[in-house]
């Protein structure tokens, strides 16, 4: 199960307390003072890890602590540091604050991380308030406590080449195709719910990452149907291949289909609209479905790549061509 945004808890661990204690010995009854400090308490790190691929474990816990720092103790002993708590996150993912709201850090490559809630400082020990006029202090501090906030998380995948276009215009099929990704896959109107990711092999050594995003519906930049779950997730992908039903089968004309999905990333996003786009015409089994493929170029002024899928043809051409384009974008490829 995908699941690409969560809220949690995450508390510092609180500092240890400075120690009050007195030098006594054999030979030196009224030795000065030796309390340690406190150790400092653990933080709360959150960690970009190609390894998860989901937010939903890291959700199903609602608050992560921190160990406390040990207290101080006599003979000038500083208690030690309490254990940070890791939190491994997926590639990709935003932290924000939820109660105000702005953005903390996004973590867009394996290790990176984050510091969310740093450990409270240790209290000092009665040794470090003797002085000249006061030699025998009675007093330490205590320790701090850690900080405490509300995260919410959200994960955008980051993906070379993502696949956008109408439910059912051939997006999960293309991905099992070329990849091992394994999406669900049926004749009716939003099969997949959530982005699924996969590896196609381009060549002998190279590769292309395809992200499979949900299908996109009239009204989705003001948030119908999947709406800004979907369209959040395509702000990451170097290169858009929009993909377009042109079999007998397809629900809306090509053309009409095609603007339905341009209008959409414009409405989002002026920077997402004109992101590098390969358009793609699909199910092309028959000379009918390569006549409405070549109609939709010559009404676009712009090539449109026609694929079956079903029989190959021409997909690996559009994997090479893809691959190209988006190392050429000036969108960050991820490694």
């Amino acid at each position: 199960m995908f699941r690409d945004e969560c809220e949690l808890q995450v508390r510092g661990g609180r500092g240890g307390n400075g120690a009050i204690s007195f030098r006594r010995e054999k030979f030196a009854p009224f030795g000065g003072p030796d309390g340690g400090d406190g150790g400092d308490g653990g933080s709360v790190v959150l960690t970009a890890s190609a390894s998860v691929n989901s937010l939903l474990r890291v959700g199903r816990r609602p608050i992560y602590e921190a160990d406390d720092g040990r207290p101080g103790g006599p003979r000038n002993c500083s208690g030690s540091k309490g254990g940070d708590r890791l939190v491994d996150v997926p590639v990709g993912t935003q932290i924000y604050d939820a109660e105000r709201g702005h953005l903390l850090r996004d973590l867009v490559r394996d290790g990176d991380s984050c510091v969310v809630a740093a450990g409270g400082h240790g209290g000092r020990g009665n040794k470090s308030f003797a002085s000249s006029v006061q030699q025998a202090p009675r007093r330490a501090e205590p320790g701090a406590s850690g900080e405490e906030r509300r995260l919410r998380l959200e994960l955008k995948l980051i993906a070379e080449a993502g696949l956008v276009g109408l439910p059912n215009a051939g997006k999960s099929t293309f991905l099992a195709t070329v990849s091992q990704a394994t999406p669900k896959i049926a004749d009716y109107p939003f099969t997949t719910l959530s982005p699924q990711v996969g590896i196609a092999a381009v060549g002998e050594d190279a590769t292309l990452v395809v992200a499979d995003l949900p299908g996109l519906i009239e009204g989705a930049s003001e948030g119908a149907g999947l709406g800004h779950r979907f369209l959040k997730h395509v702000e990451r992908c170097a290169v858009l291949l929009h993909l377009v039903d042109v079999s007998d089968e397809a629900v809306q004309a090509p053309l009409e289909a095609l603007r339905v999905v341009e209008h959409e990333l414009a409405s989002y996003s002026a920077e997402l609209a004109a992101r590098p786009r390969l358009v793609v015409a699909t199910k092309c089994e028959d000379e009918a479905a390569f006549e409405r493929a070549r109609e939709l170029e010559r009404a676009l002024g712009r090539p449109v790549r026609p694929i079956s899928t079903l029989v190959g043809t021409g997909v690996k051409e559009l994997l090479v061509e893809a691959r190209a384009l988006a190392h050429a974008s000036a969108i960050p490829v991820q490694p």
